[in-house]
């Protein structure tokens, strides 16, 4: 990630550091361990990432570096080039040691923090509804290509438009599943095995437009703030976590506030709200809700924002190797995707999720947003998969300081999404 390196090494001591990793795959040896998971997505996301970032057409129209990162790792898992040691390794980092969710409070609490409390408020009202329109603008566009090849009405609502829009797996599909069950009295599993494929296809066309959009971006700067959301919002953007030099005492309390907060959302989305009925709040919705209005109440000091912006960067920067081979690895499919795909479910996802992109940068135009940013996270970040979705696609559009707002679309915007479907169940079902 390092100007003339990789993964911070020369590319000399790398090569010698990655040959140290082909012995231990050779003879599959890896450490199950923290230490092992690592060494080895340092070594070998740093190779792909560096590899990405130099293919031509690749690196400017399919995401470059990471999505290469994590397609390569998913591919390396189901051609059975990993041996079982690193599969285990990695997997362990991702889902037992929870390193996803780390990543993605720290990036949460870092990013928000580091917004004026004037911009955070400008930028939030108009969000949810920003989010509404992308919705009903991808429902439309799924009817419209729906109808086109003789799909029923209530089969393009419940088994496209709400799985592809509903938040992602464990926040949209699976409860969607259950209150499909729940109302119609129909299987769940049925429901699920339909909802999951289609959610899975929309979910790598979102990884593709996000990297299209990064690059409609660069041509056309009128309609990209580079990162920023809100249009001419870029000179009262930072509070002083823009600030060059930070003591190691911000740095260190910048990340214990991060994952305090986290643990301060766990205790409200698991006991004190955690939704009503079957409709339940995400921790990471209630991280959101809880550190803007921790924001904007002016308690957090400038320099302990600084620090969680900076830890934020870090790992968004230097470590978003790691990430993305354990998204590749421990949480993709290729084996499910390639399952999936057929012409008519290709060609009314690419449509919805469209209609999604479109809605969402119309919708962000009408709030004082920039379009490409408005379409990446109100509408991409609604079509793709949830936590990991969003992680994938920020990747790819090389946006990934926006992952607060990629947060509130596939946590309240999925919510929204699932109140919304029991409707549709209750009257088609």
């Amino acid at each position: 990630m390092f100007a003339g390196r990789i993964s911070g090494l020369p590319l000399g001591l790398f090569t010698a550091s990655f040959l140290i990793l082909c012995l231990a795959h050779v003879f599959g040896t890896l450490p199950a361990g923290l230490p092992g998971a690592l060494a080895f997505t340092l070594m070998l996301g740093g190779i792909l990432g560096y590899v990405g970032d130099r293919i031509p057409v690749w690196n400017k129209y399919i995401g470059g570096g990471p999505v290469l990162v994590f397609l390569g790792a998913a591919w390396m898992v189901y051609a059975g080039i990993l041996n079982e040691a690193e599969v285990k390794s990695v997997t362990n980092l991702m889902k037992s040691s929870h390193y996803i969710d780390l990543f993605i409070g720290i990036l949460i609490v870092g990013n928000i923090l580091a917004l004026k409390r004037t911009l955070l408020i400008q930028s939030l009202i108009g969000y949810i509804p920003t989010i509404l329109i992308a919705l009903a603008m991808a429902t439309l566009f799924g009817i419209c290509a729906g109808t086109l090849v003789g799909i029923q009405m209530e089969d393009i609502l419940m088994l496209y438009v709400l799985p592809i829009m509903g938040g992602g797996n464990g926040a949209g599909a699976i409860p969607l599943s259950e209150i499909y069950e729940s109302v119609t009295g129909n299987s769940r599993e049925t429901y699920y095995s339909k909802a999951v494929s289609i959610l899975t296809i929309a979910n790598i066309i979102s990884i593709i437009l996000a990297a299209l959009l990064n690059r409609v971006g660069n041509i056309y700067p009128l309609f990209s703030g580079q990162g920023q959301l809100v249009r001419n919002g870029l000179r009262d953007l930072r509070s002083g976590a823009g600030r060059e030099s930070i003591a190691r005492e911000d740095l260190l309390g910048g990340l214990t506030l991060a994952v305090v907060f986290c643990v301060m959302a766990e205790v409200f989305s698991k006991v004190l709200l955690p939704g009503w009925g079957n409709i339940q709040i995400h921790r990471y919705a209630w991280l959101v809700v809880l550190v803007t209005l921790l924001n904007v109440s002016g308690v957090i000091p400038e320099n302990l924002k600084a620090g969680a912006k900076k830890t934020a960067d870090f790992l968004s920067k230097e470590l978003l190797w790691v990430l993305m081979v354990g998204v590749g690895i421990a949480y993709t499919n290729l084996g499910e995707v390639i399952e999936a795909i057929n012409p008519i479910t290709l060609f009314v996802a690419i449509f919805i999720v469209v209609g999604a992109t479109l809605g969402a940068a119309f919708g962000g135009r009408l709030f004082g947003f920039y379009e490409i940013e408005s379409a990446i996270t109100a509408g991409l970040c609604m079509a793709n998969r949830g936590g990991s979705g969003d992680l994938e696609v920020l990747a790819a559009s090389k946006r990934m300081n926006l992952l607060c707002y990629a947060q509130i679309s596939s946590r309240l915007g999925g919510g929204i999404v699932l109140v919304i479907g029991a409707v549709i169940f209750g009257a088609y079902g």
